[in-house]
């Protein structure tokens, strides 16, 4: 029923435009080509559909919405966004979760939960719900990122806990809501992992388009009981570009492999320092050291991000309310970009169960 917008041929035959609409057809083809040679997602062009005054989009993307509406107000917008992408089917009403996203580093200090939240933070300016699980269990910093440190979740019926919500509107929940911020968790690593599980399970997650878990440096205990027992979509992996950072960050991609996930794709952090006196630019931490990895794991290379003092004082302060309008938030916003289009043709080509109920243990 619906038409590309690129002129592929519809399933209606014969049906004649008008002219004023065969007009803004090419106006929208023109907003649509503009808007994936900026964000590089060329395949985006053949999932987005047009049919008179309905847009059929493949996922929720307001930035693409606003630019079509500003040619025709009265557009109708619809969406194919119930596709899941889960790797697991599991029956329980109480998490109704579309896709779920491990972030991994293989080392820390690479930025890695700056990374998760962020992109958390751009996913849900597209329109998107999204939630945060932090399974850093020795040093949870989500609480902190997401101006919520020290606070606790409600507790339903004694056996679920209501998830935490920053101002932007995302879900989350970390074991820093649950115990002692100056205490240390000296936990055995058996003792972690149920803990992990426990915080995914337990959790009223209701219905998310994107979960993002924030997983702990490393490839131990806890990263492979997540792996086995989670039904994950797909994973990125987040390095800078020093060799140290490289060689730990290709043990997270082995491990993804070897467990059959999928990777999304690699984030560079901390890519380049520029100068906020002279604008001078300096690698600080080498150069394309992200891009060589992804070209010898035959993925891609989603961004390179920079080392700002910006992102520093957004994290520490724990206040995004100035995310969507800075510098920074352009490269955050083509992560997300490319990585809902990435899941939607996942789902296309290898659909699971339609919104899909994660098993939660009682």
């Amino acid at each position: 029923m619906f038409k590309n917008l690129f002129g592929q041929k519809s399933d209606v035959s014969g049906k004649h435009q008008s002219k004023p609409q065969a007009k803004m057809n090419v106006q929208y083809s023109d907003v649509l080509a503009k808007f994936c040679a900026q964000y590089d997602v060329p395949n985006l062009t053949e999932l987005v559909k047009i049919e008179d005054e309905q847009v059929r989009l493949p996922f929720k993307l307001e930035l693409l919405e606003d630019e079509l509406k500003s040619i025709n107000h009265n557009l109708s917008i619809q969406y194919d966004y119930a596709l899941a992408t889960l790797n697991r089917t599991h029956q329980n009403p109480r998490a109704q979760i579309k896709h779920i996203i491990a972030v991994a580093s293989g080392k820390g200090g690479v930025g890695k939960s700056t990374v998760s939240v962020n992109l958390a933070r751009a996913l849900k300016q597209l329109g998107a719900d999204v939630g945060v699980l932090d399974a850093d269990i020795y040093g949870p910093s989500i609480p902190l990122m997401l101006g919520l440190a020290g606070q606790q979740p409600e507790a339903i019926d004694d056996k679920w806990m209501k998830p935490l919500v920053s101002k932007e509107g995302i879900k989350t929940i970390s074991i820093g809501y649950l115990v002692d911020p100056k205490k240390a968790a000296i936990w055995r690593g058996p003792m972690a992992s149920k803990a992990l599980t426990q915080l995914f399970n337990e959790t009223v997650w209701g219905e998310l388009d994107y979960l993002i878990i924030d997983l702990p440096p490393g490839t131990g205990d806890i990263q492979l009981t997540l792996m086995q027992s989670m039904p994950l979509s797909t994973s990125i992996v987040v390095t800078t570009p020093q060799n140290i950072a490289l060689a730990d960050a290709e043990k997270a991609l082995a491990m993804f492999n070897e467990l059959k996930i999928p990777v999304a794709g690699i984030v560079e952090n901390m890519s380049v320092h520029t100068c906020s006196q002279c604008g001078h630019q300096e690698a600080i931490f080498g150069e394309k050291g992200g891009q060589s990895l992804a070209v010898g794991h035959h993925t891609k290379l989603l961004a390179s991000l920079p080392l700002d003092i910006k992102i520093r004082e957004t994290m520490d302060k724990g206040d995004g309310s100035g995310f969507n309008s800075a510098d920074l938030f352009a490269g955050y916003r083509n992560i997300a970009i490319k990585l809902a289009t990435s899941l939607y043709l996942q789902a296309r080509n290898n659909p699971a169960q339609q919104s899909i109920p994660v098993t939660q243990v009682d």
